[in-house]
């Protein structure tokens, strides 16, 4: 894994630089650390000129102000886009921190795409252009495996639906080459207007198993309308008469999926969730699949869905999915020397 990483790192720097060749010399997005050292000491220059009475002001000077600003942390200096009046502090990356920064994000969010991979740079950095994650992208391992698996086809329609649960999804993961403490499937829900999923551990695929773990999902968020499953109509109906007895307050309807796409759209969903699982495993070193699954729900659930243009969860809950301090903004440097509120 780290001879892969490395790998991956001195092809995108030897790409990136032949970029930089290319590029004109008045070029801003690639910040070399002698560069970003440069620009920190002429943002200084300019707020001072600015500031003296007296002191002659240069076009050079305002031009630099209205593009950068310094935000300084323990004594350290960051470069930042000036904070509008949003409050969002966005900084420079220098090309040395280039990979880093893409490997970190491109693992977080589960090897997802172009799309997901700006939508999630946009909140902390303001240099990272698309040609650059595009590089990245295309060195990705993981990411061509996944290509190959996919099928060539049109892209999946979504499936619309005016309120929330009007409608839902159900299907399943087989798990049984992995089995784990008895657990052998994976249950997959999605609402379809949020699109936001939750994933459940089974032992089996029986219908009365499948509806205790539904009536968690509906006792909070509420029962769908109408449920359908690419397992087609006996799956469904079976659960849906498990949960009749079971709840006899809720009534659930069967629906067929309304889009020949869905069962390629499902297909790519559970390839997503077992890859993600998969590096999460690897990472901890660990066979517990069973407990990464709230993980791997929270990272499916947190980033960005082409068809609704948002995220799952800032469609469910309409805020962003926050972790912590690293949801900050702070550098990772600075995160990890917080210990109490007065610290931060």
């Amino acid at each position: 894994m780290a001879k892969d990483k490395n790998t991956m790192r001195s092809n995108f720097n030897e790409q990136i630089q032949f970029i930089l060749m290319n590029k004109r010399e008045d070029n801003n997005a690639f910040l070399s650390t002698s560069d970003y050292s440069r620009v920190i000491q002429q943002v200084k220059k300019s707020k001072k000129s600015l500031n003296t009475v007296g002191e002659k002001k240069t076009t050079k000077d305002y031009r630099v102000i209205r593009k950068y600003d310094i935000l300084v942390m323990n004594g350290k200096e960051h470069l930042i886009r000036p904070i509008d009046e949003k409050n969002v502090v966005l900084y420079y990356a220098t090309i040395d921190e280039l990979f880093d920064i893409l490997y970190d994000t491109h693992s977080a969010i589960g090897h997802g795409g172009r799309n997901r991979m700006v939508s999630e740079l946009k909140n902390n950095y303001c240099n990272i252009t698309n040609e650059t994650i595009m590089v990245f992208l295309k060195l990705c391992a993981e990411c061509h495996k996944k290509t190959v698996c996919s099928k060539i086809s049109l892209a999946p329609k979504p499936i619309l639906q005016p309120t929330f649960n009007s409608r839902a999804q159900v299907d399943l993961i087989d798990m049984q080459s992995r089995r784990h403490n008895d657990y052998r499937f994976i249950m997959y829900y999605q609402e379809h207007l949020t699109k936001y999923i939750m994933l459940k551990p089974l032992k089996s695929k029986c219908a009365e198993e499948i509806a205790y773990n539904l009536i968690d999902i509906f006792t909070l968020f509420g029962a769908p309308t109408i449920l359908q499953s690419c397992s087609g109509k006996k799956f469904v109906t079976s659960i849906i008469n498990k949960l009749h007895v079971i709840w006899d307050e809720v009534k659930i309807d069967y629906g067929w999926p309304k889009h020949s796409e869905s069962q390629e759209s499902v297909e790519r969903t559970n390839r997503d969730v077992q890859e993600m699982l998969s590096a999460w495993m690897t990472k901890k070193d660990s066979l517990d699949w069973p407990s990464a699954l709230k993980f791997i729900q929270f990272k499916k659930n947190r980033t960005f869905h082409s068809s609704i243009g948002t995220s799952p969860y800032e469609a469910m809950f309409g805020c962003t999915a926050r972790i912590g301090f690293e949801s900050s903004n702070l550098p990772n440097a600075e995160i990890t020397k917080i210990k109490t509120e007065e610290d931060l």
